[in-house]
């Protein structure tokens, strides 16, 4: 499948890009640089999390980067990134992926083209902080869909249906981009700048850091949104039941004096009265009148 090799301007280090590998490419790859085969084998794992291993005097790191365009409903690992494997030392950096990216591409064109970058450490740097930068507008996609999911909540009166597995899409979505940030920190820290590289280190080492406290914060508002969403359907439920027992209040004691007067018993001297049936209704008014009252003065009503 492709393979597209650069050198680096007025130096002898070879970049090789390879996308979509047969197992005889990675086979040349791994005799022509004496590449380890463990680590191989890692590179074409789809599902592999960020790591940093070093072999040999060669550094072999896999970072993940999000994938645009992810629907609401992906929240797995492999459907809302992708994986870029990269073997380097001084004099060599070889990267594995399983399709086109576009990513690899600009650091080509915008560093390595431009004679921006003369080190395999340099082009490693760089590849990392693009990949840190594709989690920078999920997050603030993610604290948009939380800022209308909560007026969502408490502007309507009635929920949506779906909210609730909007909100734990949204959660899961959170937690695995902060779960790949945090893997991502050995990746970060493990390499080694020198020189000019530096400096590109700390933008990385700081754009790092800030995404983690992003994900940190839209995490914890994820887990509040959830919340409040329990709790508001808990009051709704608990305005339910209010209703439901106020109006059993009134009528128990309705039902006890029609329970009452309904027994078969011959002598109710209460049957003969001409106007036992106006006084009974009379005395249930009252009755409601008083729960209605004392109701009143508690501020149940």
């Amino acid at each position: 499948m492709p393979i597209s090799t650069c050198t680096i301007k007025e130096t002898d280090i070879v970049w090789t890009d390879i996308s979509e590998p047969t197992h005889e490419e990675l086979e040349r790859i791994s005799d022509k640089y004496s590449l380890n085969t463990y680590t191989l084998t890692d590179s074409l794992d789809p599902d592999h999390l960020p790591k940093y291993e070093e072999h040999n005097d060669t550094h072999f790191i896999i970072v993940r980067m999000l994938q645009e365009g992810e629907h609401a409903t992906d929240h797995t690992v492999q459907e809302v990134s992708s994986k870029i494997a990269i073997f380097y030392n001084h004099d060599f950096i070889v990267t594995i992926h399983r399709r086109a990216e576009a990513l690899l591409k600009e650091v080509r064109e915008v560093h390595i083209d431009t004679g921006k970058v003369r080190s395999t450490t340099g082009i490693v740097i760089r590849i990392i902080r693009e990949t840190l930068h594709t989690y920078d507008r999920p997050a603030i996609q993610l604290s948009s869909e939380i800022d209308f999911f909560e007026s969502r909540l408490f502007l309507k009166k009635n929920f949506p249906a779906d909210l609730i597995k909007a909100i734990y899409f949204l959660k899961s979505r959170a937690g695995t981009y902060k779960k790949l940030l945090l893997l991502s920190n050995e990746v970060v820290s493990s390499v080694r700048a020198e020189g000019e590289d530096r400096p590109a280190m700390r933008d990385a080492h700081d754009l790092h850091t800030k995404l983690l406290m992003l994900y940190d914060q839209v995490q914890d508002d994820a887990n509040n949104l959830l919340n409040i969403y329990l709790s508001l359907s808990a009051r709704k439920t608990n305005d339910v039941m209010k209703i439901l027992t106020i109006f059993s209040v009134f009528f128990m004691p309705l039902t006890f004096i029609v329970g009452v007067y309904g027994m078969n018993f011959k002598f109710m001297p209460e049957l003969e009265y001409k106007w036992g049936y106006p006084l009974t209704l009379a005395s249930m008014v009252l009755v409601s009148f008083i729960i209605w009252v004392w109701f009143r003065r508690k501020r149940w009503l």
